[in-house]
């Protein structure tokens, strides 16, 4: 190998260093210069929570409050606790006063005929140790012996209905009344009885019926009721 002078090394170790300083300067100029961080304005809430910091309590939501509960036309009053149901029930008269077929006894009163017309007091008595009403009209309708119905359904005979009231023992009645068959020509029947529902109710009563024949169609056949009244139509 050729030995070299030592101008010729100091050339080539000074050549070395400035390729080595400019790759150490190339390097350094990835930082220098480089744009510093920013604090950007606004109200974003930091990612984490720093210690010991306290969230907000909210209120509970609407939805998570039960309302209080009315029934039956009942009133929530101050102080009641949430979901506590508050009931009022107006009491139901009708209900509470009405007489119930299996508190009374039916019976058919004595005929006041007059001028081609039979006249009977349908008469329903409290049978039972309350008070009870009476209100409007009876259902009635003849039948035979083995329950099928004669004739047509009673009609009502115009009046204004009162409320009747029936302490233990007392009685209602209404009329019954109809064309007699012979003189009117009307096709008749034999009644085994008479089946009579009181208002309100759907539970009949049944009654023996022993006046002799009824209109059961053509012409004034017709049965009509009239509404209950105090006392046996006596």
């Amino acid at each position: 190998m050729a030995n070299s002078t030592p101008a010729r090394r100091r050339g080539t170790l000074l050549a070395g260093t400035a390729a080595v300083l400019g790759l150490l300067t190339a390097c350094g100029n990835t930082h220098v210069g480089a744009e510093p961080a920013r604090t950007m304005s606004g109200s974003a809430a930091p990612a984490t929570e720093s210690p010991g910091a306290k969230k907000p309590v909210s209120s509970p939501a609407a939805a998570d409050t039960p309302s209080p509960v009315t029934q039956s036309g009942g009133t929530s009053t101050p102080g009641d606790a949430p979901g506590t149901a508050t009931r009022t029930v107006a009491p139901d008269t009708a209900k509470s006063t009405r007489c119930h077929t299996s508190e009374l006894r039916t019976a058919v009163g004595r005929n006041d005929p007059g001028a081609g017309q039979e006249n009977f007091p349908v008469v329903l008595t409290n049978k039972s140790s309350r008070t009870c009403t009476l209100r409007g009209y009876p259902g009635a309708a003849f039948v035979n012996a083995s329950g099928t119905q004669l004739g047509r359904d009673p009609e009502r005979t115009p009046g204004s209905p009162v409320t009747v009231t029936l302490r233990p023992g007392q009685s209602a009645w209404a009329g019954l009344t109809f064309s007699n068959p012979e003189v009117s020509g009307a096709k008749s029947a034999k009644p085994a009885a008479l089946v009579v529902t009181p208002p309100d109710e759907r539970d009949p009563l049944k009654v023996t019926w022993t006046a002799g024949a009824v209109p059961v169609s053509g012409n004034a056949s017709s049965v009509r009721l009239t509404v209950f009244a105090a006392g046996s139509g006596a």
